[in-house]
């Protein structure tokens, strides 16, 4: 048995699976000896890493149209435009043929069924959005920047405003309750739970200028996307939802955090599954190291628990990146199956990343890790998976398949018109502007509209003569009455779930 085929028998699958190219040993490669990413493994996640220029799209574009193909939906971000081309049947010509003949691929052109979406408007696909209440405290504070004690004032806004059945929809109702809580009312509307400090609520606002400056008061609001139409099947195959930045290209921090909330409202919308045949959703977290970069512990910790947490839901997760080190130990630790493309060693700190790298592969008599993962050329990867066993398989250095979709971007034009015909465009392209935070807020500082032209005082005896309310006037006009009919109203227009991230979501 030639050592290609030695390595290959460890991913050899009983069930579906992903293929992902063939062994290559000693710059030979066996097209019969394959490498597979078994479906039943997928809700164990994986990691594809690599230097920019090294293949990390393809990759994603090879294994996502076979997700589909399997009738798995997909959400990936599409930060270029560069993935569009999953929409449209590829272009044969000699690579191709190449690179089909090395790997044993029977190529045919083929596309998947592509939903174009686009964080917040101003882009050409159908803009998606989330309340600020949903994204909750945690995840707006990574979005934020804020630290540990801003971060815990802004869970106490939050806190407040939901015991006071104030939603907080967009970016304006929040600035409302943080500058109301800053006022002598609002000091006393606190007393008992802490305060905010004007030091702090004025770092917090200052922020949120900078975010709605940036586009960010584009994305939060209404309608607010419905994590269940990212899970859409038409024809058998899954539906691939692709995600561009729009005008939030300089917040690149939002997109990944963004992603992050949709995991935390699929977990609390899917029922448990347990282990299944293949994944009902498989993500892509694209540029991971924004996730991850600057993170609070509290945000950390809520990551590593919806990771664990969410293959129970059938739900696969990719972090993608150009090092595995840019991933936190705890969560590269859940990550069963790596795609490796090469990486650069120019530096100490380069280096030092490289031997980091090694220690996470299972020991091979093969291949000199250090050296394989340095001298991969364009669309190879250093491999190994989960097998349906659980094992860790052996690595295997691979020469990828190629793409059967476009591997290209289709242009604005053509995302625009496709993203005019999608299903999803009436229910979220126009922006509802209900009653919220801010306008209850405004309404109870501003005066009632008989009482913004009062006539001049009158005199001390014409008041006099004026009739005594009435019984129910008196009593409907008791400040006692009105605070338990404000609190019976809040407490009636509340129905609220609690997520991973602190996030409140009223549940559909």
């Amino acid at each position: 048995m030639t050592a290609q085929s030695d390595i290959a028998a460890g991913y050899a699958s009983a069930g579906a699976a992903i293929e992902l190219g063939a062994v290559l040993v000693d710059g030979e490669v066996e097209p019969t000896a394959r490498v597979r990413l078994p479906l039943a493994t997928l809700n164990r996640h994986g990691l594809v890493a690599g230097a920019t220029g090294t293949g990390k799209t393809k990759t994603l574009q090879l294994i996502a149209e076979q997700l589909s193909a399997a009738g798995v939906p997909v959400v990936m971000a599409d930060v270029k435009g560069d993935l569009s081309g999953l929409s449209r049947p590829g272009e044969g010509g000699e690579r191709i043929t190449a690179r089909a003949a090395e790997t044993g691929d029977d190529w045919q052109p083929g596309a998947c069924p592509v939903q174009f979406l686009s964080l917040g408007t101003g882009g050409a696909a159908v803009p998606v959005r989330a309340t600020v209440t949903s994204f909750g405290p945690i995840l707006l504070s990574k979005v934020l920047g804020l630290n540990d004690t801003q971060e815990s004032t802004l869970g106490l806004i939050f806190h407040w405003a939901d015991t006071r059945g104030l939603p907080l929809l967009d970016i304006k109702d929040l600035r409302s309750v943080i500058t109301h809580l800053t006022s002598d009312e609002g000091k006393a509307d606190l007393k008992g739970l802490g305060g905010v400090s004007s030091a702090t609520a004025g770092v917090i606002l200052r922020s949120l200028v900078n975010l709605e400056a940036q586009g960010g008061d584009t994305f939060f609001g209404e309608p607010e996307l419905d994590p269940l139409d990212l899970m859409r099947v038409v024809d058998g195959r899954g539906v691939v939802s692709l995600l561009e930045l729009a005008e939030l290209q300089a917040k690149p921090a939002l997109f990944s955090t963004f992603l992050m909330w949709l995991l935390a409202e699929l977990f609390e919308v899917l029922p448990e599954e347990g282990d299944l045949d293949q994944p009902k959703l498989v993500f892509f977290f694209d540029e991971a190291h924004l996730l991850f970069a600057d993170a609070s512990k509290a945000f950390l910790e809520r990551i590593t628990q919806t990771v664990k947490l969410i293959r129970s839901k059938g739900v696969g997760v990719f972090f993608c990146t150009q090092l595995p080190t840019d991933v936190p130990n705890a969560v590269l630790s859940q990550l069963g199956a790596r795609v490796q493309h090469a990486l650069r060693a120019f530096t100490p700190e380069d280096q030092a990343a490289l031997a980091k790298a090694v220690k996470t592969y299972p020991n091979t008599p093969h291949y000199e890790l250090d050296e394989a993962l340095t001298s991969l050329g364009i669309g190879e990867a250093v491999v190994t998976v989960l097998s349906e066993k659980g094992a860790p398989t052996p690595v295997a250095w691979t020469r990828l398949r190629a793409p059967r979709s476009l591997m290209d971007t289709i242009g604005p034009d053509a995302i625009r018109q496709a993203a005019g015909t999608s299903e999803l465009h009436g229910k979220y392209a126009g922006t509802v502007d209900r009653e919220s935070a801010y306008e209850k807020l405004a309404a109870k500082v501003a005066p009632p509209p008989d009482q913004e032209q009062a006539p001049p005082p009158e005199p001390s005896e014409r008041r006099a003569e004026r009739e005594e309310p009435g019984v129910v006037a008196q009593v409907l006009g008791n400040t006692a009455v009105k605070s338990f009919l404000r609190s019976a109203a809040s407490a009636l227009g509340r129905e609220i779930t609690r997520g991973l991230f602190g996030t409140s979501r009223k549940r559909r």
